[in-house]
């Protein structure tokens, strides 16, 4: 990206996004290599922890994953006793999923992971630059909310 005033260049946006991504996946693994879950673990847990009581089909919809991936995933997070299951809302027929003690301190360890990580790619830049990017929260939040609807639709 240009540093520019201009607006954001969504082709310049979406490579650092990416990019950050994958350094973080990186980074969470060199910061913590003993953590045994995957990114697709706890990008699960992470997903039952922001929505308690969702039902598998509606955590594959959110991940944009497919029912057999998710299913799996919750197979696994059962037998870890991560993840429970309980009959859902009002149909005895669906299954809520909602996390346990120990898929709570998962999610808790993958956060603090993140943002140790962040802690210290932040502390490593110019005072200028931490600025701006504290600056930028705001905007980043609504950008990742439009995103997020996006995700929705379909």
């Amino acid at each position: 990206m240009t540093g520019g005033s201009g607006p954001a260049d969504p082709e310049d946006l979406a490579d650092v996004v990416a990019r950050l991504r994958r350094a973080m996946r990186r980074a969470a693994r060199a910061h913590d290599p003993d953590n045994p879950l995957s990114v697709a673990q706890l990008e699960l847990l992470s997903c039952v922890a922001e929505n308690p009581g969702a039902r598998p089909s509606e955590v594959a919809r959110m991940l944009r994953l497919a029912p057999n991936s998710v299913a799996t995933l919750v197979r696994g997070a059962l037998q870890r006793r991560l993840l429970t299951r309980s009959s859902g809302r009002a149909d005895r027929r669906t299954v809520a999923l909602t996390l346990t003690a120990d898929g709570a301190a998962a999610v808790a360890r993958w956060q603090a992971t993140n943002a140790a990580i962040l802690s210290g790619a932040l502390a490593g830049m110019a005072d200028e630059r931490r600025d701006q990017l504290a600056a930028a929260l705001p905007a980043l939040r609504e950008l990742v909310e439009g995103v997020d609807a996006l995700g929705e639709e379909g």
